[in-house]
This record gives structure tokens, C-alpha cells and sequence, in this order.
């Protein structure tokens, strides 16, 4: 055979679906994402008839070895293919679906001081062209899942993350680490203290300068209803949980903790902090990127991926990196990478103040109070932490706009109307001040991006191939995602969980409930699903599910 047939034989045998010659195992690759992000090849001309790219220029790295025993089984082949197929530069996404996060976001109090280490931080200047395991995302859940991965031996674990570190939700919620054990059933709410306490003892051994304090929850009552259902959800409570849950109406009691006239109960529980969620994970990271086997790319956004016979190629404007495993802690942006979740888990834009205390008042606790004033969308949900700097953060009232943030992608803006009524509502709330103060003044006002879930549970594990992964075998595709605005007191082992199931491990220190785990039987029980949108059917669905109600 002439040397330059063997050449083009081997460029047929390594070339990708959509770049490679169409007659060559069309079928071993294809793009999970239809129509990927416009992202790719934007700063090229367009054709002004089609609004196609002309004649693109695309890296591809791509491997088809299927040994899954060795290192080699990830090769790495560069071409340079023109023009590439129209699929791989359409623009459209189906409604509901992600964007990719904002390029320009609104400024978190919580990135008022960045890790210098991880700011515009590459650990190489080229992305690597293989890994064994791909994480997209570098919030809390990302963080947790390379660290199990390297703390027990992993190698070529890659990072990538379209902004800054930490740049997403859990840079821009509201420093609460709370399990609900009242407003969930048991073997959750263990999950989620077990979750809170791993945290805790973390930032104890490690020292972890966060900020992490705790304080106890206050979760403020306004109607009878509520009051009686809450009521029966602490009763039913085994003793282990409910020890650390106290129901009061004492009307003194109710004046000590700062609520007004309006609250006629309030919950309190044992179990709540407050901390700087930024700072947590910035330490994880920053330990990671000094080690070898650990590489982190900033501002280098993922735009589609393309599953393969033996891998998984993670595309990005800087190049594509083969992987084993990848692993999506994308939390609300998921459904872009994966659009067969849209729906599944919906980007809902929430908004945090970080507010100028009257009179320079303290709090001893963290608050969460639900009211739906006449006119809103629904009940506020609103969430409120002290800073021991004394800034009052205060999140929510998302429903005083119609589309309650459902469905937004972007946290580029701020809406002025929701951040008008975090700077006016706590008066009518909390004993802060005189009662007479209308509105606070707010150091930082900022938007982030939230992952409802379809069921209120979060989705964790392999994705089967009915959803866009591939059954149990060589090069898989994770998601831990879709935490519905309570991530902090679930998110982290969740990510723990995921590794441990890509190390393979048997015995595994995590067991998600079962509930969140992603299977076809989750996904066929959502067609009937209904969703509650106040406090009172939230506990009244709880009750009914267990059967106390």
C-alpha cells in the first residue's frame, strides 16, 4: 500500500462523524446536542443569504480505540477540516432550553474578593487534547466531584468552566447552608444533615477562612394553615430529626426573635449556617490546581458534546478534549448540553441584596419567610443571612414579577422591580430598625441562575442512553443538577457520589435517596407530576406522599 493511502487510511479511521468522510463509521459518533451553540465559530463571516458560516475552520481531536483497559485508549488526531456540516454550526435551541451563562453577569457581593490564584486561571494554555474525566462547571458540586477523583488517585482530570471559578450559583446565592427536615421526608432530610455536618467538620479540620458560623433558621408562619400543617410535619418526624426542630407561638418568643406582629408561629431549627459559599469553594479549587493531576480551564465555555463508540468529545471556541468520563455540574444550564433535560431542569433567575443594616442591628439567626402579597405571581420565598461585616443578605421576591425569573438564563441584569422590593420588604418582616424605614440602601445588587427541577429532586448519576448517554460500558456521561434553589445542603456529596461511582468504587461513603437518581422510570412519572407554588401545598403534597395527611 503507498504510503499516502496508509495516511489517509489512518485520517479515515480517527476522524470524527460531521468532519471525517461520510462513508467512515458515520454511525460510532454523534453529537448530543443537534444543534449546538452559535458559540462556535462566531467571530466567522457569515453567508448574509443562509446565515451559515463560510467555510469554517474546526479543531477536532478525536479518538475511536476502544481498549478500555489503557491510557492509550484516548488518541488524540488534529485536522484541520473545511467546511464542516451544517448541524455543527446551527444556532437554534428548542423553548426551554439553557443558554450558555452570561459572558458580562451582574456582580456578587461574594466575588467582592476573588481568589487571586483562580482569577482568568489555566492551568495549561492549551487545553489538553485527552482526559479520563471532563468535569463542566466549577461550582460546589464540580469542586466535590474532583476532589473525591484526586484524593483517591485519579489522573487527567479536567475542569472547564465558561467564566470565572465559582462564578455561578453558588457564587451568587445567599450564603444559606440549611437542611429543611420538616419539609422533606426523613431519609432526605438525613441527606441533607448529613451533608450540612460534612461540611461543617470540613471547614473546622481545614480551617477553611469562609466565614462558615452556625446559627439556627427561623422560618416565619403567617397563616393558620400553614401553621397546622407545619405542625403535623414536625409531629410525624422521627426523633433523631425532630429533636433539633422547635415549633413555637409563644408571642414573647416571637418578639426575641426580631419577627413582627403580622408572624403568629415560627420554626426553628438547630441546624443552620451561614457562610461564604464563594470562599469554600475557592479553597477546594485552589488546593486542587496544585496538584499534577488536576487542570483548570477558565472562560473556556463547553458548547455542545459528541458521543462516541469508546468516548465522549467536549467541544469548547479553544479546541475539544476527548474524555472517558464527563461530567455535567452544570446545575440550570444542563438542558444546553444535554437538551433531552429541558424541562427537566428549568433555568429560573433569582436576585440577592446585599443591604446597609438600620442602625447598625444584628441578627442571631438566618430567616426564611413565604408571603404572597396581593398582585404577585406567587409567595415570596424570601431568605436572609447577616454578615459579621453587618451587610443584611437578603434573596427572593422573585414573584413580584409575572414570569417569577422562570425559564431566564441570564443573570447579565438586574430586574429593578424585584430589587426594589428587597430593599423595601424587611421592615414589614423583621424589628430592624424603626418600623417607619421604607428602603435600605444596598451595597451590591446582583442576579443568578437557579436549577428547578421538574420534581423538586435533583438529578444524579449516569445518564442512560435513552436521555442522551450511552448503557453501562466503556465512556460515560454524568449530571448532578437541578438542586431547586437548595443546593448548599445537598450538592456538595451529591458530587462525591458521582465520583465514587466513576472510580468504581462498591462500597460507596454516599448514597443518594433514590429519588434522584436519573432513570427512565423518573422520567416516564413526570408526565402526571403536579408542583406545589405555596408553603401550604408544599406541606400538604409532603404529607399526602407519606401518608400522614
Amino acid at each position: 500500500m503507498a504510503e499516502e493511502e496508509i495516511v489517509e487510511k489512518d485520517r479515515q479511521d480517527t476522524l470524527m462523524p460531521g468532519v471525517r468522510p461520510r462513508s467512515v463509521l458515520a454511525s460510532q459518533c454523534r453529537l448530543i446536542q443537534e444543534q449546538p451553540s452559535s458559540r462556535l465559530g462566531a467571530d466567522k463571516p457569515r453567508d448574509s443569504r443562509s446565515g451559515q458560516i463560510e467555510n469554517p475552520v474546526v479543531r477536532v481531536d478525536a479518538t475511536l480505540d476502544t481498549d478500555r483497559d489503557s491510557r492509550q485508549s484516548i488518541r488524540s488526531l488534529t485536522y484541520i477540516i473545511a467546511p464542516v456540516f451544517a448541524t455543527m454550526t446551527a444556532s437554534t435551541t428548542q423553548p426551554g432550553q439553557a443558554s450558555l451563562p452570561s459572558a458580562s453577569p451582574t456582580h456578587s457581593y461574594w466575588h467582592s474578593q476573588p481568589s487571586q490564584t483562580l482569577l482568568d486561571h489555566r492551568t495549561t494554555s492549551q487545553l489538553p487534547s485527552s482526559a479520563t474525566t471532563v468535569i463542566v462547571g466549577s461550582g460546589i458540586t464540580g469542586a466535590f466531584v474532583a476532589r473525591e477523583l484526586i484524593e483517591n488517585g485519579a489522573s487527567d482530570v479536567v475542569m472547564l468552566e465558561a467564566r470565572q471559578a465559582c462564578w455561578g450559583a453558588t457564587g451568587r446565592n445567599g450564603g444559606h447552608c440549611q437542611p429543611l427536615l420538616y419539609l422533606t421526608k426523613p431519609h432526605i432530610g438525613r441527606f441533607e444533615l448529613g451533608t450540612y455536618h460534612f461540611l461543617q467538620d470540613l471547614v473546622r479540620k481545614e480551617t477553611i477562612n469562609c466565614s462558615w458560623e452556625s446559627t439556627g433558621g427561623v422560618h416565619a408562619i403567617y397563616s393558620t394553615a400553614v401553621l397546622d400543617l407545619a405542625r403535623k410535619a414536625i409531629q410525624r418526624l422521627p426523633s433523631d430529626l425532630s429533636s433539633s426542630v422547635h415549633l413555637t407561638t409563644d408571642p414573647e418568643k416571637l418578639q426575641t426573635l426580631k419577627l413582627r406582629d403580622n408572624a403568629i408561629a415560627a420554626i426553628v431549627q438547630d441546624h443552620a449556617a451561614k457562610c461564604w459559599p464563594y470562599k469554600l469553594v475557592s479553597h477546594i479549587l485552589e488546593a486542587l490546581v496544585r496538584t499534577s493531576s488536576f487542570n483548570l480551564q477558565t472562560i473556556t465555555p463547553v458548547t455542545y458534546i459528541q458521543r462516541c463508540a469508546s468516548s465522549y468529545i467536549v467541544h469548547t471556541d479553544r479546541g475539544q478534549i476527548a474524555a472517558e468520563n464527563v461530567v455535567l455540574a452544570t446545575n440550570a444550564y444542563t438542558s444546553h448540553l444535554l437538551p433531552s433535560f429541558t424541562g427537566f431542569i428549568t433555568p429560573v433567575r433569582g436576585h440577592v441584596s446585599a443591604l446597609v443594616p438600620p442602625d447598625g442591628q444584628s441578627l442571631a439567626h438566618t430567616y426564611v419567610w413565604s408571603i404572597q402579597k396581593e398582585g404577585d405571581a406567587g409567595e415570596s420565598d424570601d431568605y436572609l443571612v447577616q454578615r459579621p461585616t453587618g451587610e443584611l443578605i437578603l434573596g427572593g421576591e422573585r414573584n413580584a414579577v409575572t414570569d417569577g425569573g422562570v425559564g431566564i438564563s441570564s443573570d447579565d441584569e438586574v430586574d429593578p422591580i424585584v430589587a426594589k422590593r428587597l430593599r423595601t420588604v424587611l421592615s414589614s418582616i423583621l424589628k430592624v430598625g424603626e418600623h417607619g424605614i421604607k428602603e435600605l440602601e444596598a451595597k451590591y445588587e446582583w442576579s443568578g441562575i437557579m436549577g428547578y427541577s421538574q420534581d423538586a429532586s435533583p438529578w444524579v448519576g449516569r445518564v442512560p442512553e435513552s436521555l442522551g448517554g450511552r448503557d453501562e460500558g466503556h465512556g460515560n456521561l454524568w449530571v448532578s443538577a437541578g438542586y431547586t434553589g437548595h443546593g448548599m445542603p445537598v450538592a456538595a456529596r451529591c458530587g462525591i457520589a458521582v465520583a465514587e461511582k466513576i472510580l468504581g468504587k462498591t462500597k460507596h461513603v454516599v448514597d443518594v435517596p433514590s429519588e434522584w437518581l436519573i432513570t427512565q422510570e423518573r422520567v416516564d412519572g413526570l408526565k402526571s407530576l403536579a408542583m406545589s407554588d405555596t408553603m401550604e401545598d408544599e406541606l400538604r403534597m409532603l404529607l399526602e406522599s407519606d401518608g400522614a395527611f
